[in-house]
Formats: structure tokens, C-alpha cells, sequence
């Protein structure tokens, strides 16, 4: 699909403010940064996508959906194979007293809103009011506050701060080293005290919580990803013994990374 497509397709799906969008895709090619009037959720059958806005990224796994609130500038970026998006718009001016609709979040998909979303690949483009289509996709869009109780609690943020970019890099491609502050600020020309109230600064967690936040998403990208084994994701994102791996992943995550892992048969097996 090329940028003609794209540009056309984010104009079409807000073209007709009352329906519902639906746009099943391969996705070969990112978007710009953009938004649109309509609420967004989207699905990745298989894979694992990124999402970035807000100053913030956020990591969708597998078996897992998007809520994108109309009106947020954002875009995703899907670092594997290819794979079916799903992405349904709706209208959300009906639900402006349910907070639900107004944040961004990242739930889980059960077997229900599995099936529903899968019901609707047959459909692309403009879904009218008053076709069974439509009551259809309304009827999933109002379960999604019913069941999408628990959102992953995963976000890391981002930062234009030309003197702390270059130092998140370096955290990226270093995760497997004993990172500490000195050294990271060693390694950038920062002393300790300067780099820990940049982070602050500029992004409102602390030097050692944007660590952890990074090396459990690159764990939970590496356990839905690839097929080493957990003491080799726990050893490759800077733990040196699976315990104390596994047990920060589940005070962060809220399970075990073995239980994740799961997540990629269950998800691979939905397709």
C-alpha cells in the first residue's frame, strides 16, 4: 500500500461523521503521525506493535487490543511480519459521559471480543446506521468497557530533549550491561547527579523506573518474539537470575513471564 492509499484512507474514515469505519489490513507500511474524529480500536493478529503518542510509547502484544481516543495525534509501527490489523472507527460523540472512551489503553481480548472482531473481516469501508453491520459493531463497541477492566500497565516515555536522546539510546542498546547511573552518565558525559534530574526533568520517572519500564517491554517483545529461552530474555535485558527477573516482571506485568509467553501460541492460535 503506498502513501496515496494511506492519506486516502485516513480522510475516508472521518468523511461521514455517524458510521463505523472498518479497515482490514496487511501492515506493510506505517502512517504519519496523525488523528482522526473517530474512536479507534485496533487489533494485531500475530506480531507485536508499538504505539507512540502522547510523548509516550506503548507496547500492544499479542492477544491484546488498542483503545485510541478520537482527537489524540499518534502512530503505530509494527517491527515484525507482516500481519492482519484489524482497525474499526466508531463514532464515540454518543459516549461522552463514560470515561472509558476518553483514554488511551492497551486490554486484553478475550474470547468474546475475539470472535466479534474476527465476525467483522468480511466488512470494509463505511458501515451505515440502521444495517445490522452497524448494530453489530456497536454492540461490540459498548461491551469494550465491560470487559477491559485491567489495561497494561506498560508505558515508557519519550522525550524531544536533544541532551537525553542520545542517552536513551544508549540504554536501548545496552540492556544487557550492569547500567547503573554512573556508568550510563559516564559513558554520555553526564555526571550522576545532572543525569538523574534530566530524567526527572524531562521525563517524570526516575533514571532506574525508565529502566525497568524499558527492559520489560524488550522482555515481553523478546517472549512473544523470538524463542530463546526466559533465562536467556532474562540474561539479554540486564538480570542475572531468572528469580529476580521473573518476579519484577510480575510486580510490573501482573503475571508470570511464562504465563505471557502463552499469550503467543493463544494469539498465533486465533489467526
Amino acid at each position: 500500500m503506498g502513501m496515496i492509499n494511506q492519506e486516502a484512507i485516513l480522510s475516508e474514515l472521518d468523511e461521514i461523521p455517524e458510521t463505523t469505519y472498518v479497515w482490514h489490513s496487511k501492515f506493510e507500511d506505517k502512517f504519519r503521525h496523525h488523528k482522526h474524529i473517530k474512536g479507534q480500536l485496533t487489533y494485531v493478529e500475530g506480531g507485536v506493535i508499538f504505539l507512540y503518542a502522547n510523548d509516550k510509547s506503548y507496547f500492544i502484544p499479542g492477544r491484546h487490543y488498542l483503545w485510541m481516543p478520537a482527537g489524540i495525534e499518534h502512530h503505530l509501527q509494527h517491527r515484525y511480519r507482516a500481519a492482519i490489523v484489524r482497525n474499526i472507527y466508531f463514532n464515540t460523540d454518543s459516549e461522552a459521559d463514560n470515561p472509558f472512551f476518553d483514554h488511551i489503553g492497551i486490554y486484553p481480548v478475550n474470547n468474546l471480543l475475539l470472535e466479534m472482531i474476527k465476525f467483522s473481516e468480511n466488512w470494509n469501508g463505511d458501515i451505515y446506521p440502521g444495517t445490522k453491520e452497524f448494530d453489530f459493531l456497536n454492540t461490540l463497541k459498548n461491551i469494550l468497557p465491560v470487559i477491559s477492566k485491567h489495561p497494561l500497565p506498560i508505558v515508557v516515555p519519550t522525550t524531544e530533549n536533544q541532551r537525553l536522546r542520545p542517552v536513551l539510546l544508549y540504554i536501548h542498546q545496552h540492556l544487557g550491561d550492569n547500567l547503573t547511573l554512573e556508568s550510563v552518565g559516564a559513558a554520555n558525559g553526564f555526571t550522576e547527579r545532572t543525569l538523574s534530574r534530566i530524567f526527572l526533568a524531562s521525563l517524570d520517572v526516575s533514571f532506574f523506573q525508565y529502566l525497568k519500564l524499558v527492559r520489560m517491554t524488550k522482555a515481553m517483545e523478546k517472549l512473544l518474539e523470538s524463542d530463546l529461552t526466559i533465562s536467556e530474555i532474562a540474561y539479554e535485558t540486564g538480570y542475572d537470575s531468572i528469580s529476580s527477573f521473573s518476579n519484577t516482571f510480575f510486580k510490573m506485568i501482573g503475571q508470570r513471564p511464562s504465563a505471557f509467553r502463552e499469550l503467543k501460541e493463544t494469539a498465533l492460535g486465533g489467526t
